[in-house]
């Protein structure tokens, strides 16, 4: 994203607009335990975004939010050098009314039909505090990095309504399930990442061919274990593939939020932690939708059902088989495996290790998942994918793959020190 410095702020608050296509509406209130005001706005977008929206479109507006976050902080605080926008604050400057302006401005612009919760989010914030010359800058320099963000996202294509046309049925071609409806997050194939121009910058080699020996081993991997009725998966394995259900932008950024609070992190590590998690993985996403569209490779259930016209002898067809959980989007490579490899290898160059020990819980099990190493998350998440039936190995090794591309080019040239 090209960078912008204002050296006035002049810019308003940004109003809301039209209602949300889903018609709910999420909850405001303020949790007690948040020490910062980062973690409060950051559960207020996980809130309002996640309202009747899929995962990887959830998470490129989380990390459009959380941009925002961090460059108000910073151009409060200054301990690192802006993302896209920097202000010039005059005078005394509260940071935590910048960060809620910052967040109400593109909440309310970007999620127009929460706008009376973010609304309400913003007025119970600002109560707690004190009236006077710092809070009324904080307001002004919020608002004008949320104008700056506007002005700058306006043409980002998140926005357009883009068809869905089915290519000619075939082998090895995306059909979705259920057949003829509508794939999930399909405009996000064409929208702008956040830290640079080319959604394509990354794009994977694609899907093993069909008649190779590599797609042959991972055919047979995914259905033997994601068969909804497998003897071969155990309720352990059942379990994991169930625990990554959740919405993955909530299960994430809550625990993200938990993870904050364990290390005792400030507002201003706080907002860099976070940006640096939710920029790298929004924009892994945009490049992971991007491929995904390009390649079309159909889903496990299609390409077991029809085997028997793959041109390849040693996959064999079952007509009945069908997948433990549903995905629908091209298989190839795996959204939630370019989502994961994103944030943890992320939070590794965060934390400057790869241990970092980190529990993590999701509302659909009621469980905990502890690991010791980032790393053995994505490996987590990798078999839960093939125990689920949703994905093929190569799949995910090429999701993350993007991942760490995408990654580490976003932070090697963002959130650095002054």
């Amino acid at each position: 994203m090209q960078r912008i410095v204002f050296l006035v702020v002049v810019l308003a608050l940004v109003t809301a607009g039209a209602a949300s296509s889903s018609g709910q509406r999420a909850k405001a209130q303020r949790p007690a335990s948040d020490p910062n005001a980062v973690l409060y706005w950051s559960q207020v977008a996980e809130s309002t975004i996640s309202v009747g929206r899929p995962p990887a479109s959830s998470e490129v507006l989380n990390g459009l939010v959380h941009a925002a976050i961090y460059d108000a902080t910073m151009s409060v605080k200054g301990r690192y050098e802006p993302f896209a926008v920097s202000i010039r604050r005059t005078g005394p400057t509260s940071v935590d009314a910048a960060i809620a302006a910052a967040a109400r401005g593109v909440l309310v612009w970007r999620v127009p039909g929460q706008a009376p919760v973010v609304e309400s989010a913003y007025t119970a914030f600002l109560a707690g505090i004190p009236d006077g010359e710092r809070k009324t800058n904080g307001i002004r320099l919020g608002s004008a990095v949320a104008g700056a963000y506007v002005a700058l996202r306006s043409d980002d294509g998140f926005d357009n309504v883009v068809p869905w046309v089915q290519p000619p049925p075939g082998p090895g071609v995306f059909e979705p399930i259920p057949f003829n409806s509508t794939p999930v997050d399909i405009k996000l194939k064409q929208v702008r990442p956040l830290a640079f121009d080319d959604n394509a910058k990354f794009r994977p080699d694609g899907p093993d061919s069909l008649t190779s020996h590599a797609y042959t081993e991972d055919f047979n991997e995914t259905k033997a274990l994601g068969r909804v009725d497998s003897a071969e998966r155990t309720p352990e394995q059942t379990e994991i593939a169930r625990f990554w259900t959740e919405q993955a932008m909530v299960l994430f950024n809550r625990n993200l939020r938990n993870l904050a609070m364990e290390h005792g992190l400030d507002t201003v590590e706080t907002a860099r932690m976070m940006a640096m998690v939710h920029v790298s993985a929004a924009d892994s996403l945009v490049g992971c939708w991007e491929a995904k569209f390009h390649y079309l490779f159909w889903r496990p259930q299609t390409a077991i059902q029809r085997a028997d016209t793959d041109g390849n002898p040693d996959t064999e067809q079952d007509a009945t088989w069908t997948h433990l959980l549903l995905g629908n989007h091209p298989e190839y490579p795996s959204g939630h495996a370019c989502f994961t490899g994103a944030l943890t290898r992320a939070l590794t160059d965060y934390f400057g290790t790869d241990r970092v020990p980190w529990s993590l819980t999701s509302t659909v099990t009621n469980t905990t998942h502890s690991f010791d190493r980032l790393r053995d998350v994505r490996a987590e998440v990798a078999e839960a994918r093939i125990y689920g039936g949703l994905h093929f190995r190569k799949s995910m090794e090429d999701g993350d793959d993007l991942a760490k591309k995408t990654t580490h080019y976003v932070l090697q040239h963002n959130f650095g020190e002054k």
